[in-house]
């Protein structure tokens, strides 16, 4: 596929409070106080806010559709505050309609904040983790809750530590290479259908769901388990995306790539992925292909590419004889 064909993908452009409450409550140790009635609330950012300048009546920056996290120096401010400062600030944040408000180190919440909360329907949260941990921890859960993902059709492949998609036509032989690859000691992410997400800026990653983990199709063998064929190293939960190779049926008089210098690449969630075409013909160990693809791209990642490497001595070669 060329450079700049993009694949369909989804995104996750909102949850509700509530949704975040129940994934999220054991890890990151949370306690709804008050506020159950605004758990419907939607959160529309992934990340949080501090609302240190906003609480001093500062509000022309205040991300509103964030979550609010109220630390110690939140609290602290709050608590030295007389009763009618602290309702009248307060006040001008729930009118700014945030999703929720979180408060770490289980510090305890003013009867003011409580009754606000219930008032104003916006739930209120505790969290007996630092401030520290507990935006990071919630940070990480929210980028992969909103990241982009998407399907391919395709086999994923821990190739010599490089994340190595194969792709192509039904019937083209996807399965029976990876099988020969995982003999050869490589292991299997995802057979036949493979789940992808954008985790930042730099790299997508791949997986399996849950049911098929571990499994793979084979025609003539039908349904195997990996783990328990080759072992449980045979087989891993995720990998970043390196390569794709496509394979596709070998015609006569079909042109392809001899020298390695025009380099492909195939668009996946935004992100340029350097794609192989390798024809399909009767004899061809398909297997060391794909592991001798696998390790020029680890080479590649190093800093040496062999291709331009060659040509650059022809020319010097070239130059020399002129």
């Amino acid at each position: 596929m060329a450079k700049g064909q993009r694949t369909n993908s989804s995104k996750v452009e909102a949850l509700s409070v509530k949704q975040l409450y129940d994934s999220f409550h054991e890890p990151l140790k949370l306690e709804l106080v008050s506020g159950q009635n605004g758990m419907s609330r939607m959160i529309g950012e992934r990340s949080l806010n501090r609302p240190a300048l906003a609480l001093t009546g500062f509000l022309k920056f205040f991300a509103s559709k964030r979550i609010q996290l109220f630390g110690a120096g939140e609290m602290g401010y709050l608590r030295s505050l007389k009763i009618e400062e602290e309702e009248l600030i307060l006040r001008t944040i729930f009118f700014k309609k945030i999703p929720c408000i979180i408060i770490s180190r289980n510090l305890a919440p003013s009867k003011t904040l409580k009754r606000l909360a219930n008032e104003f329907n916006t739930p209120l949260i505790r969290s007996s983790l630092p401030s520290k941990t507990l935006t990071t921890e919630l940070t990480l859960l929210l980028e992969d809750f909103f990241a982009p993902r998407t399907q391919l059709h395709g086999t994923l492949l821990d190739v010599k530590g490089i994340g190595t998609l194969i792709t192509g036509e039904s019937g083209v032989g996807k399965s029976e290479c990876a099988l020969a690859l995982i003999e050869r000691g490589h292991s299997l992410v995802a057979d036949d259908l493979t789940y992808i997400k954008r985790i930042n800026d730099r790299e997508v990653v791949g997986t399996s769901n849950d049911l098929s983990r571990g499994y793979m199709e084979c025609r003539g063998l039908g349904i195997i388990n990996i783990a328990e064929l080759f072992g449980v190293r045979s087989v891993r939960k995720e990998k970043r995306i390196d390569l794709q190779i496509n394979f596709f049926n070998w015609k006569k008089g079909i042109s392809v790539e001899r020298t390695g210098l025009n380099d492909k690449e195939r668009d996946i969630l935004g992100l340029n992925i350097p794609l192989i075409e390798i024809p399909v013909r009767p004899g061809r160990d398909m297997a060391l292909l794909v592991e001798v693809a696998a390790m020029v791209r680890a080479l590649k990642q190093m800093g040496h590419d062999s291709a331009s490497e060659f040509n650059q001595k022809l020319i010097k070669l070239m130059e020399n004889k002129k």
